[in-house]
């Protein structure tokens, strides 16, 4: 696999792009240690943080093509992907993939999802992006690939070594030809946080592009700021903003006309389930309730960007 991944390293060019807000340092330590060998190059997208954040990103000496982009506010997840991914394209970059801080990916997850693009593109495949399975060390269960299929979610098998097709994929951890965001197009600045990568990648699949899960391309990876114990299962709990951004952007999606139907109603029933148990489970009530109602009326209202 090493010898395979210094191979197509020497034909393709990956950039790794992550996005850092007043992150923790010894996480992205782990993550730019993580990704050496994996790609051609590192750029960082700092959202934003402290000056003392900036100035540890600026002071690291990495082995391979490395430049940190220091925003002076934070502009949401999706500008700050953007301009990472426009710095990779006038590197010469054939593919990138994307990072959240937090993200640990295995040795070998690159090599994996790039293998599983290539074969698929050799059988004829206009392939969106591949991304791997999370592990989630609250979670007892590796989170499952789904797609939409009539109007419910179907869960998706996954062998060791199999490659699944899925309607859309987590950002983080997800490797993108270049090619295809040329044709797709980036990322939706003005949704700022939350849905970017649904909408991502249900552009493409109406593009005729493929989403793919790599079943043994694995990463650490942590849904939620926190997670809700009940009837023993694990849900992921985000703060109050992100639940306003969550439910604004899912209401600006479904107004659209070029996103399929059966998404929308199966979305909808999910986030409806979501504002019932949210504002029973999560604390403080009152502050989670506020804010997905808030953001459900600034969808109707048709706003977006970053709340203020």
């Amino acid at each position: 696999m090493i010898q395979q991944l210094t191979n197509d390293l020497e034909l393709d060019r990956i950039f790794a792009v992550v996005v850092t807000y007043n992150s923790d340092l010894r996480k992205v330590d782990l993550l730019l240690s993580k990704l050496l060998g994996q790609v051609t190059g590192l750029i960082v997208v700092d959202n934003g943080s402290s000056q003392e954040v900036v100035r540890w990103l600026r002071s690291q000496l990495i082995s391979i093509e490395y430049e940190v982009v220091a925003l002076k506010q934070n502009q949401g997840i999706a500008s700050a992907q953007n301009i990472g991914i426009r710095r990779a394209q006038a590197s010469g970059s054939t593919h990138v993939v994307l990072f959240d801080h937090d993200s640990d990916p295995n040795a070998d997850m690159v090599a994996k999802l790039l293998s599983a693009i290539k074969h698929e593109e050799a059988q004829g495949t206009k392939v969106a992006a591949a991304g791997p399975r999370f592990v989630d060390a609250r979670q007892k269960t590796l989170p499952p690939f789904v797609r939409v299929e009539g109007f419910r979610l179907k869960t998706i098998a996954c062998t060791d070594q199999g490659v699944v097709k899925v309607d859309y994929l987590i950002a983080s951890g997800c490797l993108i030809p270049m090619q295809t965001l040329e044709k797709v197009g980036f990322m939706k600045d003005d949704l700022f946080i939350d849905y970017v990568d649904i909408e991502w990648g249900l552009r493409a699949k109406s593009l005729g592009f493929q989403s793919l899960g790599v079943c043994d391309a694995h990463m650490g990876h942590s849904l939620g700021d926190t997670v809700i114990q009940f009837r023993g299962k694990v849900h992921p709990l985000h703060i109050p903003t992100r639940h306003y951004y969550h439910f604004r952007n899912a209401v600006n999606l479904y107004k659209r006309r070029d996103l399929p139907l059966n998404w929308k109603v199966v979305d909808s029933r999910r986030l409806l389930r979501q504002y019932i148990f949210y504002s029973i489970f999560a604390k403080p009530r009152f502050r989670h309730w506020w804010m997905m109602t808030k953001g459900l009326w600034h969808g109707l209202l048709g706003r977006s960007g970053r709340l203020v």
